[in-house]
C-alpha cells in the first residue's frame, strides 16, 4: 500500500464537501476519480498533497514517499526555452554527470591508493546514476518534447512568450519526466489534441508509481485505469475496472437501490395506510395495534432514493426547416496566415442528417475551417458551397449569445416568443431542465448547464445544420452524455470539432481528418477510424497510395450508410415504444394508488401484475436501445 485515507471530512464553513472518505491505493495501482462537477474531486486531491488538513480522519503514506500534483490551472512562467526549462528535472543528475566527466579527465593523471579511491568513487556515483536513470535523461527528454506536441522550433521557445495552454503543458511535463512515486493529476487531457492525449495513455500505462486521475475523458480512463473511485454525495464508491465496467456496475446498483426504495415506500404508504384506517375504527385494540404499527415504521432503517440522473431524452429534435440532400461541399480550400500554411488541398462533402466529427492536431486550423464556412474569413484559395435551404446553427466554446442576467426559461422565451409555456418548458426538459430549474439565472449555472442551454436555443432556432466547436469542453460526464443524447435525437445535419473520443464514438457517423495537405474521409465513428489508420498504415509501408476511403471502398461506405439508417429507425421506433410503456407504467402506478384498487384485492393484484409485466418488457426494450447505441 502506497496511500491510504481513513474516514476522511472535509466542510468548508457549514458546507460539507467530504464524509467519512476510505480506500487505499497499491503501488504501481492506476485509479481514476470521477463524480460531477463540484463533488469535491480536487478538494480530495488538496487534503492528500496537504494543501488542505482533514476535519477528521487521516491521511495514509510512507515517509519516504515522494508526491507530484498536476492542477488543471498549473503554469509555468520563465524566461528559460521549453528545453531549458523541462531539462531542470535533471538537474540533480547532470551534476553527477558532471562528477563522472571531471573523474575521467582525471584518471590519467592519479596512481596507486589515490587512483582506487577516485575509481571507488567513479563506481559509487556511477550506480547512482543508473538508480536515477540519469543515463537515458536525453531520450526521456526528448520524448516527453514529442509526445506533448511541441515542435522542434516550439522547444527553442522562450516559455513567457507562450499560450497559457503550452505552459500547463510544460508544468505536465515536468512533473512526469520527475516520476514520483504518487502522481496526482486533475484534468491532464485539457489542452491536449488527440495524438498527444494517445501518447499520454501509452505513457501512464507503462508508469512504474501510482496513479490518481481527475478526467472526464472517458476513453482515456478505459485505456488507463483499473480502479474508479466515485464521490457522490459526499461519500466515496470503490469500484473495480476501467470507466465502462464501473458505468456498467453502477447502473446496475442504481437500479437495484432505486428498487429497494421503491419497495420500501410502497410498503411504508401501505403502512400509513393500515394505520390511517386502525385509528379511524377508534377501539382500544385497533388504536394498539396503529401504534405497534407507528413504532416499527420509526425503527425502520429508511433507504435514501438515489441521486436523478438525466433523463434520456423521449422524443427526436427535428429542425423546422428541412435542407436539401447537399448541406455542404468544400472544394479545394487552403489557408495562410502571414505566408505560412494552415492547411491545403482540403476537400470533403456532407449530407443531410449526417453526424461528423472535425478532427485534427492543435493548431492544424479547425476553428478556421469553420470560420470560413461560416462566412467570417475569406480563403486563400478554394471554395464551398452550402446546399438548398440550409441554415446554419453554430455553436461556440464561450456561449457569447447568452444573457447572463436571464433566467434560463426567458432566455428562450425572448428568444422565441411564439412558444408557449408548455413547448418551452417540454423543450427544457429534453435537456434536463425541469421544476424550478428553469428559473436559475444563466450567470449561475456552470459550463456544462450554460452549454446545455445554448444548444437549446440552437434547436429552437430555424437552423438545420449545427456547427459546434468543441461542444464538450468543461462538461462533466452527465453533461456530455445528455448532449450526446441531444445530437443522436437531432433529425438536422451537424459538424463538429471535438477532442473526446468517447464523445466521437457515441454520436459520429463519420470523420474528417483535417491535415495539413489535405481532408481525408472515414466513414465511422473513432474506433472504425483508428482501424482504418492502422491499416492505412499498413497499405503505405506496402507503398500503396491511399487518397480517401471515399474512393477506395465507395460500396463499402454505401452499405455502412444504409446500414446507418437501418440503426436510426428502429431506435425511433424503440423509442417510441419506450416512451408508450413508460406512460402506461406511470398511469398504473397511479391507479394502484386509488382507493377503489387498493380495496379490491383481486383488481389491485391484477394492476400490479400488468404493471411488472410491462416493467420487466421495458427492461429487455432498455437493453435492446443500449445494443443498437452500442
Amino acid at each position: 500500500m502506497i496511500l491510504a485515507l481513513n474516514n476522511v471530512s472535509k466542510a468548508f464553513g457549514a458546507d460539507p464537501i467530504l464524509e467519512k472518505i476510505s480506500f487505499h491505493i497499491e503501488e504501481k495501482e492506476k485509479v481514476g476519480i470521477v463524480g460531477v462537477n463540484g463533488a469535491g474531486k480536487s478538494t480530495l486531491f488538496k487534503l492528500i498533497t496537504g494543501e488542505l488538513l482533514a476535519d477528521q480522519g487521516e491521511v495514509i503514506m510512507p515517509k519516504t514517499a515522494t508526491l507530484g500534483y498536476f492542477s488543471q490551472n498549473l503554469e509555468i512562467d520563465s524566461q528559460n526555452t521549453v528545453y531549458e526549462e523541462l531539462k531542470t528535472v535533471f538537474e540533480p543528475v547532470m551534476v553527477i554527470e558532471e562528477q563522472l566527466r571531471e573523474m575521467e579527465s582525471r584518471m590519467s593523471e592519479l596512481s596507486g591508493e589515490e587512483y582506487d579511491m577516485l575509481m571507488s568513487r567513479y563506481a559509487e556515483l556511477s550506480h547512482k546514476m543508473e538508480d536515477m536513470e540519469g543515463y537515458s535523461y536525453e531520450s526521456r527528454l526528448r520524448g516527453v518534447i514529442k509526445g506533448l506536441g511541441f515542435s522542434d522550433e516550439e522547444k527553442e521557445q522562450p516559455i513567457h512568450e507562450l499560450s497559457g495552454g503550452q505552459k500547463t503543458r510544460i508544468a505536465l511535463g515536468k512533473l512526469l519526466l520527475l516520476q514520483p512515486d504518487i502522481l496526482l493529476l486533475d484534468e491532464p487531457t485539457n489542452h491536449l489534441d488527440i495524438e498527444s492525449v494517445q501518447w499520454l495513455e501509452d505513457y501512464l500505462k507503462g508508469y512504474k508509481g501510482a496513479l490518481l486521475i481527475i478526467t472526464h475523458d472517458r476513453y482515456f480512463m478505459d485505456k488507463v485505469v483499473g480502479k474508479v473511485i466515485e464521490i457522490e454525495n459526499r461519500r466515496a464508491t470503490v469500484y473495480f475496472g476501467n470507466y465502462s465496467h464501473y458505468a456498467e456496475k453502477k447502473a446496475a446498483d442504481r437500479k437495484a437501490l432505486m428498487h429497494r426504495y421503491i419497495n420500501q415506500q410502497r410498503e411504508i404508504k401501505k403502512q400509513e395506510e393500515a394505520i390511517k384506517t386502525l385509528r379511524s375504527f377508534n377501539r382500544e385494540k385497533s388504536v394498539k395495534r396503529a401504534r405497534s404499527k407507528e413504532k416499527n415504521l420509526e425503527k425502520m432503517e429508511r433507504i435514501e432514493a438515489p441521486d436523478s440522473l438525466p433523463d434520456n431524452m423521449r422524443f427526436s429534435i427535428k429542425p423546422k426547416k428541412e435542407s436539401g440532400n447537399d448541406v455542404l461541399s468544400v472544394n479545394d480550400i487552403s489557408m495562410a496566415f502571414d505566408g505560412q500554411t494552415l492547411f491545403e488541398n482540403v476537400s470533403f462533402e456532407i449530407k443531410k442528417g449526417e453526424k461528423v466529427a472535425l478532427i485534427g492536431p492543435n493548431g492544424i486550423g479547425k476553428t478556421t475551417l469553420f470560420r470560413i464556412i461560416l462566412g467570417r474569413l475569406d480563403a486563400v484559395r478554394g471554395d464551398h458551397k452550402l446546399g438548398a435551404n440550409v441554415v446554419i446553427g453554430y455553436y461556440d466554446q464561450e456561449q457569447e449569445d447568452l444573457d447572463l442576467n436571464k433566467t434560463i426559461f426567458d432566455e428562450i422565451s425572448d428568444e422565441y416568443p411564439e412558444l408557449t409555456v408548455t413547448e418551452i418548458r417540454n423543450l427544457l426538459a429534453a435537456f434536463v431542465f425541469t421544476g424550478d430549474d428553469v428559473f436559475k439565472t444563466i450567470e449561475n449555472l456552470s459550463g456544462g448547464e450554460k452549454g446545455r442551454v445554448a444548444l437549446a436555443k440552437i434547436m429552437l432556432s430555424n437552423a438545420n445544420f449545427l456547427i459546434l466547436d468543441e461542444p464538450t469542453n468543461h462538461l462533466d460526464i452527465n453533461s456530455k452524455e445528455i448532449l450526446e443524447q441531444a445530437l443522436r435525437s437531432y433529425e438536422g445535419t451537424v459538424l463538429y470539432i471535438s477532442h473526446d473520443r468517447y464523445f466521437i464514438n457515441a454520436t459520429a457517423e463519420k470523420i474528417i481528418e483535417l491535415n495539413r495537405d489535405k481532408a481525408v474521409t472515414y466513414m465511422g465513428n473513432y474506433n472504425y477510424y483508428i482501424e482504418k489508420k492502422t491499416d492505412s498504415r499498413e497499405t503505405v509501408a506496402e507503398n500503396i497510395t491511399v487518397e480517401t476511403e471515399n474512393k477506395l471502398d465507395w460500396r463499402k461506405q454505401k452499405e455502412l450508410q444504409a446500414q446507418q439508417r437501418k440503426k436510426e429507425n428502429a431506435m425511433k421506433r424503440l423509442e417510441k415504444d419506450i416512451a408508450s410503456t413508460e406512460e402506461k407504467i406511470d398511469e398504473l402506478t397511479e391507479l394502484l394508488d386509488t382507493k377503489e384498487v387498493y380495496t379490491d384485492s383481486v383488481r389491485s393484484r391484477e394492476v400490479y401484475e400488468e404493471k411488472e409485466a410491462l416493467e420487466e418488457r421495458l427492461m429487455k426494450m432498455y437493453e435492446e436501445w443500449e445494443e443498437l447505441t452500442s
